[in-house]
């Protein structure tokens, strides 16, 4: 007698015909990246976002030149450059509204300064000064991440209250691909696209993580794919092509603020320098890879498109990089003088109302310093 056979054995009813519960179709991304520069679709650009979009790219290449040098000169302790990256950056910062919040990375200072940080505070952390160096409710910045991926389940927390209280809010959150491959980003995008929170992820897909190419993190088609399983439309675009970025980032944040939920998009561009100034990309990549990457630079082929259409001439390009300049002569001269330094900061900003014991270490050094001024 078989277990099925048995007097009381329970006999399952036929299971009902199986469905998706979404369709999957629509949120596939294209088989190739969207592109609008060097296209017809360029001809219908505002001519004042692509100016726009220049200046800020050709001030962020500098930008990043600026403070690569500062670590040399021992100004900053590390620095993550984003040259290569820089129209994912400004983009990202460009198709905000200033209600809404930007969750960088610790590669992502240069979108924090696009949104309007001042770019002595966006670096004030990896000067190794306090804290995050700025206000993030003042400038709807969150604060910079080094831990891989963390600030997606923040940006998801946020994105998902806000529409509870009914604001109109939407979250970006930016990551690179070594930051998929962290549970933050599963958890992170599953919680998203269940709360159908107003939140839109940016993957910057730079080729590596660190000196991991992205052959070893995923066999996936693409990092977007990873978006229909989890019920979000996933986006593929040309990271370098600043209009198209902003045309996709802005159709997603567009999507999330009239309550369609989540967009994961994948932005393919290229990290030109090293990870950090700590490290030596000769050892995992070659030279003619980088000189193929150069030569798809955002900065030329959306000056090629502004010039080709009589947008741009050599006096605005010569502007551009007088506005660039004067930018990091400031930056230069602002981070070569000695942050005040507080030792009583130590305390600060640790809890909304310090521990009986934090308040007795507090005035054990107050009374160290008092001291000492007494004994000089």
């Amino acid at each position: 007698m078989t277990v099925l056979e048995q007097r009381g054995a329970y006999h399952p009813s036929p299971p009902p015909a199986w469905r998706p519960r979404t369709d999957p179709a629509p949120l596939l991304p294209d088989a190739e990246p969207h592109r609008v520069l060097g296209t017809d679709a360029a001809r219908g650009a505002d001519p004042a976002l692509m100016r726009r979009l220049y200046g800020e790219l050709v001030r962020g290449r500098r930008y990043n030149a600026q403070a690569t040098a500062l670590t040399k000169q021992g100004r900053l302790a590390v620095y993550p450059s984003s040259t290569g990256q820089e129209a994912c950056e400004v983009a990202a910062a460009l198709v905000l509204e200033d209600r809404d919040w930007l969750f960088p990375s610790y590669r992502d200072t240069l979108a924090a300064v696009a949104r309007g940080l001042d770019p002595v505070q966006a670096l004030t952390l990896l000067r190794g000064d306090w804290h995050t160096g700025y206000d993030p409710r003042e400038h709807r910045v969150a604060p910079l991440s080094t831990p891989l991926a963390t600030q997606l389940p923040h940006a998801v927390g946020l994105a998902h209250a806000a529409r509870l209280k009914g604001d109109d809010v939407v979250a970006l959150a930016l990551v690179g691909d070594g930051g998929t491959s962290e549970g933050d980003f599963h958890e992170a995008l599953n919680f998203a696209a269940v709360w159908q929170a107003p939140v839109v992820f940016l993957v910057q897909n730079n080729g590596f993580a660190i000196s991991v190419p992205l052959a070893k993190q995923t066999a996936a088609p693409s990092l977007a794919h990873k978006a229909v399983g989890y019920g979000m439309p996933g986006r593929l675009v040309d990271g370098n092509d600043a209009l198209a970025v902003h045309e996709v980032l802005a159709d997603a944040v567009r999507r999330a603020r009239e309550g369609g939920g989540p967009t994961l998009v994948e932005a393919v561009t290229y990290r030109l320098d090293a990870h950090t100034n700590a490290d030596d990309a000769t050892r995992y990549r070659a030279a003619d890879e980088v000189e193929a990457w150069r030569a798809h630079d955002p900065i030329t082929l959306l000056e090629q498109e502004l010039t080709a259409r009589s947008l741009l001439d050599e006096a605005g390009i010569e502007a551009a990089r007088a506005d660039a300049e004067a930018m990091a002569a400031d930056l230069r001269a602002r981070m070569n003088e000695d942050p005040p330094l507080d030792p009583m900061d130590l305390f600060a900003h640790v809890y909304a109302e310090p521990t009986p014991q934090l308040r007795e270490q507090r005035e054990q050094l107050r009374a160290e310093l008092a001291a000492e001024r007494e004994g000089a």
